[in-house]
Formats: structure tokens, C-alpha cells, sequence
């Protein structure tokens, strides 16, 4: 039976906490009613016995104390809420008993934007790394030496496990419900909890919005103009032309800036504002297409799912009522 220890931090999300046990416990009664024994042992383990979450809507009771938690198999480590720099020191305390616990052979798990106290402990350094997509630009400001990657539900790496934003957490409780508890158990929660099983990306849902908080006001200028220009070519060369800046230092300033090249950007943007027809409008797949700049069907169609995860149709058909 493997020992996990669920951490009830302060000012967790608290579906975050919760949900673990739900479904943890949910397998223990799956096994329980084949005959066979269960897989889990859940703790939920505070710094103090009453702990506050969500902004002091909710208060759990820790069943154990961090102090008193001397060996477990697997941690996991629930989404935090409000501001992240504040909540990870009202969490301290939990970082060297994660690290002590890792060396000794615990597996770590964060859900969604748990993955801010994961990466405070130095384990993910020069890993890869998955969280909500709404918060990848702070996450990366805060821990450069982290490989955040964009889009993916769930990473796994070295005993790190990390998931995308919000309930897609429920996915990763299903990745390691199989690793622990095998493959027939994964797919009988997935069915009881109505979970799409081994869903990979998060890219349908993430929101391009592009990276304007920083100090390079040419460069801004310039984001602020591709914007703008939605339904033109654009080349690099006409950007650095038009903002007196040699290609190579722009392309390099960009970079900097706004964490995607000049044509990546240029590529989000317009993908982005496709997206925005297919959700509200009537528009076929062409006429969108030649909305936002493209001639070439196939590159648009290419480019299109390489960002979401969809087709353009297929997109329109899930995103906007008028087309079902």
C-alpha cells in the first residue's frame, strides 16, 4: 500500500485538496469491492492541525502533521492560490521536508499551479514542467531554469509529475491512479468520475495573450503594430525595417521581451484572432483564413492545430453553437 501524503497549504485551492482524496478513495473502494486490497494509504498532512484555505473560505482538518510524516511514497502537492510569491513563503516550511522526502524516494506531484511550490524546492531545475497556461509567463520570470512547457497536460520527469491548468489536475490523478493501482483501475475512474482518459494538451483552452510587461518600449511598439495588422503579411525584415532595428538584434530583443520570435508571435496573433471567428461568427474555414493573412489553406490548416490541438473545423464545430 502506498503512503501519500496530500499537503493541505495554506490558502490552497481547495478542489485542489479535496479532489485527490476523492479519487484516491474512490480506487481504494473500486479495489475493495473486486476483493482485493487497497492501494492507498491518504494522509493529509498540514503544519498545524486546522489549516485555511482559498482565502479563508474553507478550513480542513490535517489528519497529520508534517513533523510527525517521517516516510511516504508520493506527494502531492495541491494548486495555491492568490498571489504566488506570498503564498509559497506562508508554505515554506513544506519546501526541505519535499526535498528530504524526494531524496529518500518519494514521487512529487503538482496540480496546476502547485507546480510554483514544486519549482521553489530546485527539483525541476533544468526539467521540464507543466501548469496552467494562464500563469507561464510568471512562472518562467520566477524560475528561468525550469523548461515550462506549453500546452501539455502532463510532465513526467525523474518522479516529478506536474499538470496543466485547472481540472486538467484530474488527469494527472489518473496518470498516477495507473502507475500505482494499474492500467483496469485508471480506466474504471475515468469512467466513474466521467474523465476523458490519456487527454494530452491544453492547448484548446489557452488564450494568447501576448507578453507586454517588460521595458523595451520599440519592441512593444512593435507588438502593439503586428496586432493591429492582423489580416497582413508581415515579415521580420519589414518589423526591424520599421522600427530601425537591425534583424538580428531585434529577432534577439524580441525574444527577450515577449518569450516568442518575431514570427511566432506574428503566427499566435493571427492564430488567435481565427479562433475568435470561429467562436462567433459564420464564417467558413477560407474566409477566416483569409482574415487573418493566409493564402495557403494547408499552412493555415497546419499552423492551426500545431496551436490548438484541433483542426479549424473541428474547432468551430466544439467552440460555437451556430455551426452544430
Amino acid at each position: 500500500m502506498k503512503q501519500v501524503a496530500i499537503l493541505a497549504l495554506n490558502d490552497a485551492v481547495s478542489a485542489s485538496v479535496a479532489d485527490p482524496c476523492i479519487m484516491m478513495n474512490g480506487v481504494n473502494d473500486f479495489l475493495k469491492n473486486a476483493g482485493k486490497p487497497p492501494a492507498f494509504k491518504i494522509h493529509l498532512v498540514g503544519l498545524k492541525r486546522a489549516v485555511k484555505l482559498y482565502n479563508g473560505f474553507f478550513t480542513v482538518h490535517a489528519d497529520s502533521l508534517l513533523a510527525d510524516m517521517k516516510k511516504v511514497d508520493l506527494i502531492i502537492i495541491p494548486a495555491l492560490g492568490g498571489d504566488m510569491k506570498t503564498s509559497i513563503k506562508k508554505n515554506a516550511a513544506f519546501i526541505p521536508w519535499i526535498i528530504k522526502q524526494y531524496k529518500k524516494g518519494a514521487d512529487v506531484a503538482s496540480l496546476c499551479v502547485g507546480a510554483f511550490l514544486l519549482a521553489s524546492t530546485g527539483l525541476l531545475n533544468g526539467k521540464e514542467c507543466s501548469t496552467h497556461w494562464l500563469m507561464a509567463t510568471e512562472f518562467r520570470e520566477m524560475f528561468p531554469e525550469v523548461k515550462l512547457v506549453d500546452g501539455r497536460v502532463v510532465t513526467e520527469q525523474n518522479g516529478l509529475y506536474s499538470s496543466g491548468g485547472a481540472t486538467s489536475y484530474w488527469n494527472l490523478l489518473l496518470h498516477l491512479v495507473e502507475k500505482y493501482a494499474g492500467r483496469d483501475m485508471a480506466i474504471m475512474a475515468s469512467k466513474v468520475y466521467a474523465l476523458e482518459i490519456d487527454r494530452k494538451s491544453q492547448s484548446p483552452f489557452i488564450m494568447f495573450n501576448g507578453q507586454k510587461e517588460h521595458v523595451d518600449g520599440p519592441i512593444r511598439e512593435a507588438q502593439n503594430y503586428i496586432e493591429s495588422m492582423v489580416s497582413e503579411r508581415i515579415s521580420v525584415g519589414e518589423l526591424a525595417l520599421r522600427f530601425a532595428i537591425g534583424r538580428r538584434h531585434f529577432e534577439r530583443r524580441f525574444k527577450k521581451a515577449t518569450n516568442n520570435t518575431p514570427v511566432e508571435y506574428i503566427q499566435r496573433v493571427k492564430i488567435e484572432a481565427a479562433k475568435k471567428h470561429f467562436e462567433t461568427s459564420r464564417k467558413n474555414v477560407n474566409e477566416v483564413m483569409y482574415d487573418v493573412g493566409y493564402s495557403d489553406t494547408k499552412a493555415f490548416r497546419t499552423m492551426f492545430k500545431k496551436i490548438t490541438g484541433l483542426s479549424p473545423l473541428d474547432y468551430k464545430n466544439k467552440y460555437n453553437m451556430q455551426a452544430n
